[in-house]
């Protein structure tokens, strides 16, 4: 998975990858951890709408709906409990944080869910690509001298 998820984790993670699949001379291809986890919800739950919101870091929380096919409606978002409560619109949410905003909002289905990278082949082919980059999520901490951003960091 590319991401979001931890700092450290997505980048070592992604490297591995990199590494096996420059080894076995195999085609390497990403997909976002929300994507899986609403994989996941979906094999449990069956099709149907749903929105994903996990544990994001300085207490943000990340925050995406899919649709009943499985695939993104929206974009990644880090928000605050509140702003997460309040732009969720589905029934039914999922991941680490799926109870914290159901029990915010007072209303809905929480399935409390951390990603399982065995479940991979649950996902819509759709959400698999050739991009490999990490998904942070949200900007770094981390500042080159001068205030500027690090390349490639939004």
């Amino acid at each position: 998975a590319r991401g979001p998820g931890s700092f450290t984790g997505v980048r070592v993670g992604l490297a591995a990858a990199r590494a096996l699949a420059l080894a076995w001379n195999a085609e390497l291809t990403g997909y976002s951890t929300l994507a899986l986890l609403a994989a996941q919800a979906r094999a449990e739950c069956g099709t149907q709408a749903l929105t994903v919101a996990t544990t994001g870091g300085h207490g943000e929380w990340f925050v995406q709906e899919f649709g009943a096919d499985g695939l993104p409606v929206s974009e990644l978002a880090a928000l605050s409990p509140a702003a997460a409560a309040s732009a969720a619109r589905t029934e039914l949410v999922a991941g680490s944080q799926a109870e914290a905003l159901v029990a915010r909002r007072g209303t809905g289905t929480a399935l409390a869910l951390w990603p399982d990278a065995r479940a991979f082949a649950l996902l819509a082919g759709a959400n698999f690509g050739p991009e490999t980059t990490p998904i942070y999520g949200r900007a770094p901490d981390a500042r080159l001298p001068g205030g500027a951003l690090p390349a490639g960091a939004t």
